[in-house]
């Protein structure tokens, strides 16, 4: 017997307050699949609900469900299906519910599938009963079921971030994991001891590669050598060579050139180099 949701006091979020901004780039434009759908479009919103649920800006292949795309393609499933899909995956589970608790996995949740934070620790604390009864997939089912989702998304809408007033968008102030994950990876890190000795064990086995580092070079260097060749006498020889070898001049020698004294027709006798009266 599954326990009924907790109740909770809604609070004045910017989402439940009627718009009267001027439109802007922070307006949220929705991707909706209609009937008169091309593929570019059914593409935009595959890659939005990438965007959306997994919060990454360059999906990894990995990442991806071709099941889910085909079905979509063909419209065999709706908009809220495939949302619904992509909650379920394991890379779903892998990126938010392994590294969270239950209370920051329910308020990341409610970001990505309902486009709104928690209201409260009193929600937290609802929800995540609802994840230890039923589990991650029965807590996607019950938001995506909910009122609430179907009254602002419906079957054909990807979920955007309702109402963003001033803040920055959610996946930009929401890391995948917090603290507590953080302290968890530094424990298994430390295996029981200090950062101190985990320091001082990684900077004895660095130095014990540092001081393996020549024989190995050395080692490796004799290995792909070609054999029969001496490399320091061949060197030694060709410079004995090149000093002894007699470059030719170049240099550029300088003639003085002479000019002859030779007879001018003038109306006077005038040799060129002789003095004249």
């Amino acid at each position: 017997m599954s326990i009924p949701l907790l109740g909770y006091t809604p609070n004045s979020q910017n989402q439940r307050v009627e718009g009267y901004e001027v439109p802007s780039e922070d307006t949220p434009q929705p991707y909706r699949l209609t009937p008169t759908s091309e593929v570019p479009d059914i593409d935009a919103i595959i890659w939005a609900g990438y965007r959306q649920i997994f919060s990454e800006h360059l999906i990894l292949k990995r990442h991806r469900q071709p099941f889910l795309e085909s079905q979509l393609r063909n419209r065999a499933i709706t908009v809220r299906d495939f949302i619904r899909g992509l909650g379920k995956t394991e890379v779903y589970w892998e990126l938010v519910g392994e590294t969270n608790s239950n209370y920051r996995l329910v308020d990341i949740t409610l970001k990505r599938f309902l486009g709104r934070a928690s209201y409260g620790k009193d929600e937290e604390i609802a929800w995540s009963i609802i994840i230890a009864t039923k589990g991650l997939h029965g807590f996607i089912d019950t938001l995506l079921d909910s009122e609430e989702y179907l009254s602002n998304f419906g079957n054909d809408i990807v979920p955007y971030q309702r109402r963003r007033f001033k803040d920055r968008p959610f996946n930009l102030v929401n890391p995948r994991y917090d603290a507590d994950y953080r302290n968890r990876l530094l424990g298994q890190y430390l295996s029981g001891r200090t950062f101190y000795q985990a320091v001082r064990t990684g900077e004895s086995v660095q130095r014990g590669v540092r001081e393996a580092i020549p024989d190995t070079f050395l080692s490796m260097a004799a290995s792909i050598s070609p054999g029969g060749m001496n490399y320091q006498r061949s060197s030694d020889r060709a410079r004995n060579y090149i000093s002894s070898v007699k470059l030719p001049e170049t240099s550029k020698q300088v003639t003085e050139t002479t000019v002859k004294p030779t007879e001018v027709a003038l109306p006077y006798r005038y040799i060129p180099g002789n003095k004249t009266t």
